[in-house]
């Protein structure tokens, strides 16, 4: 039996016990209220030391790898390798780099870089010869991608190390300011794709395929069972690399079955303005055109990258997918920052929200360009396909090359911008690339000082990135007969040397010490204009037409003119640009209303000055709710305004 002392003294020692507990509960209380005071004190105290991260616009410069550093002038049509030249990884020196970052550029995109056909010996590093009579050109296409773990070997110094000068090119990219993008061409890869440096488990494309059917799920081609390839008949005098006899033109190429050109052609024997060097990729798309995949659910086009994730991995999806899938992962592994698809459009929609959610989710700021022409499909391959920027070709970049013939008027121009205004931050602007003609070229607009005002309005007018194609900031005119590929373009299929951008690198100077005085001058205004771009606040923000208004307003304004005004909080911008090659022009322009009060302007005078010269100084007058400014414009001039 318990004593009552016992008890009490139980009573005791637990109302201890409590009290004990309650104080350890204040001073618990005490130190978490003290702790979340200083940490609200230190989260405020750092909120205003944090800087600020503004969003910037991004100007891309596209390079043709191998003819960058090749200083060979001999341009031998269809030259060799030996008689030409090649430009290499290791030509990209720091030097060259930071000069390209100087220029006003974000991102690099390296062309032809995954190892592709090419005619040249490189059978003692273990590499198969190709056939001239599936190469188009002596150097290749870059789009017939021969194996996607690898480099092209014509840009090693040492051949074994191809993938090694591969990634210390990056590094060097990123240590000069430079994101890298490459190519991935998911449409088709060459006829004669075999990979030797997959990593260990991946299977080539085609390895398991089923070839007695034309179509299966999961075959990465199609196919004509029992029907072998035969290469096009060639016309008007052509023929695989020109006059030489090469021991495999034999006009032959062993493919049995035939598959399916990269073009869509269903033939066994493809026409020769097919593609007939690649080979269609299959997507799980009958040939009925019947999807053997799962399609979005309505409404996934307003969501974000991680529901797309989501959505597609407990599905069952086609091999090519995950094959090209898995590629992509592989370039993020070697530090590339993102890739320029060809030809997105021609492969289904659905697969690209697979395959960018899954990019994304590895590197959520990887870089996604794609080549879409269709401007129905804009939308969907924004929204569905999770694309980051398409080519604004069709509608602005054709339309502003008409103007800079001479052809079309500006009033055509802000219709676009319209159109295009709840996608335009998507809608990459360019007014040269390697499959257009160059500026300069006879076929274009014959002297590059016209393409000074269409860069400006290309650079200026929407928040989308800009990019520029090397030699296009020295005027290269791309007449040089490479061989197969045609003056007016500079050849991305033969081994050639690029004159104008010869003079800019100077023997690997890279400091354009041969270059002509309009050839520094025009470097200058593209220097000027592009790092004008990727500091300016107001053109990552608001944009309004004045072009309709001054049309209608203002005496000698016309249809060579364009203007329109960008602005922020801290920046506002009065844009106009001069497409006329033969006339000055002298006009008061006209700010509306509405705009000066979205800027809170009241009466009064305020000083104006061109961001790009400095040159042109004069004031805007605001007097009874309109703004003037006397401009005085000279032939193929612009002026990007700033309202002090």
């Amino acid at each position: 039996m318990e004593s009552t002392f016992g008890y009490s003294a139980k009573l005791f020692v637990k109302k201890e016990i409590k009290m004990k507990f309650l104080k350890y509960i204040l001073i618990a209380i005490t130190i978490m209220i003290g702790l979340s005071c200083e940490k609200e004190k230190k989260a405020n105290i750092a909120s205003s030391d944090v800087e600020v991260i503004k969003p910037q616009k991004q100007v891309v410069y596209q390079v043709f790898t191998r003819l960058f550093g090749n200083t060979n002038t001999t341009n031998k049509p269809w030259g060799t390798i030996e008689e030409n030249g090649v430009g290499k990884f290791n030509d990209f020196t720091i030097r060259a780099l930071n000069e390209i970052k100087n220029l006003g550029v974000t991102h690099i995109w390296y062309t032809g870089v995954p190892h592709h056909d090419v005619i040249g010996d490189y059978t003692k590093f273990g590499i198969s010869n190709d056939d001239p009579d599936v190469v188009k050109g002596r150097a290749g296409s870059p789009y017939a991608v021969k194996d996607y773990y690898n480099v092209n070997p014509d840009l090693a110094v040492n051949v074994e190390n191809r993938l090694e000068e591969f990634q210390a090119l990056i590094e060097r990219s990123h240590n000069a300011g430079l994101k890298v993008i490459i190519d991935i061409v998911p449409n088709h890869v060459a006829r004669n794709y075999k990979s030797i440096s997959r990593p260990e488990g991946v299977k080539d494309f085609g390895e398991d395929d089923d070839e007695s059917v034309a179509y299966h799920k999961n075959n990465n081609f199609y196919y004509n069972p029992n029907e072998s390839f035969k290469v096009p008949v060639w016309k008007n005098g052509y023929s695989p690399l020109g006059e030489e006899n090469h021991g495999l033109e034999d006009g032959e190429f062993p493919e049995v079955p035939a598959k399916w050109t990269g073009n869509g052609s269903r033939l066994s024997q493809p026409d020769m303005n097919d593609w007939y060097e690649t080979v269609k990729i299959n997507y799980g798309v009958s040939p009925e055109g019947i999807y053997d995949f799962d399609e979005l659910p309505k409404g996934y086009e307003n969501e974000e990258y991680k529901k797309h994730y989501d959505f597609w991995k407990d599905k069952e999806v086609p091999d090519s997918w995950i094959k090209f899938r898995n590629i992509a992962l592989y370039w993020l592994d070697m530090d590339v920052d993102g890739f320029r698809y060809d030809m997105a459009e021609m492969v289904p929609v659905e697969f690209w929200s697979f395959m960018n959610s899954s990019i994304k989710l590895k590197n959520p700021d990887a870089f996604l360009l794609a080549e879409v022409y269709n401007p129905s499909l804009y939308r969907d391959y924004i929204k569905k396909g999770k694309m980051d920027f398409l080519y604004d070709k069709v509608q602005l970049y054709d339309t502003i090359k008409s103007v800079m013939q001479g052809k079309g008027k500006t009033d055509n121009i802000p219709p676009i911008l319209k159109d295009l205004k709840d996608i335009e931050s998507h809608m990459l602007h360019f007014l040269e690339n390697h499959d257009e003609q160059r500026i300069a070229s006879s076929g274009f607009a014959n002297k590059a000082e016209k393409g000074k005002p269409a860069m400006v309005v290309s650079a200026t007018s929407t928040t989308s990135p800009t990019m520029i194609y090397f030699g296009q900031e020295v005027g290269e005119d791309g007449s040089e007969n490479a061989g197969f590929g045609a003056p007016t373009r500079t050849s991305i299929f033969d081994y050639v040397g690029v004159p104008a951008h010869q003079r800019w690198v100077n023997n690997k100077q890279f400091d354009g010490g041969q270059l002509t005085n309009e050839e520094k001058d025009l470097r200058d205004f593209y220097k000027r204009l592009l790092n004008f771009t990727i500091n300016s606040s107001a053109l990552t923000e608001n944009y309004q037409d004045i072009h309709k208004y001054n049309r209608e307003n203002s005496k000698n304004y016309n249809d060579k003119i364009l203007s329109f005004v960008r602005w922020s909080l801290d920046e506002k911008l009065v844009v106009i640009s001069n497409f006329d090659d033969k006339n000055d022009y002298d006009f008061e322009l006209k700010i509306p209303k509405d705009i000066l009060e979205k800027w809170g302007l009241n009466e009064g005078g305020f000083k104006v000055v061109d961001q790009l010269y400095d040159s042109f100084r004069t004031v805007l007058k605001v007097e009874n709710g309109v703004g003037v400014i006397n401009i005085k414009l000279r032939k193929l001039e612009s002026f990007i305004l700033k309202i002090q």
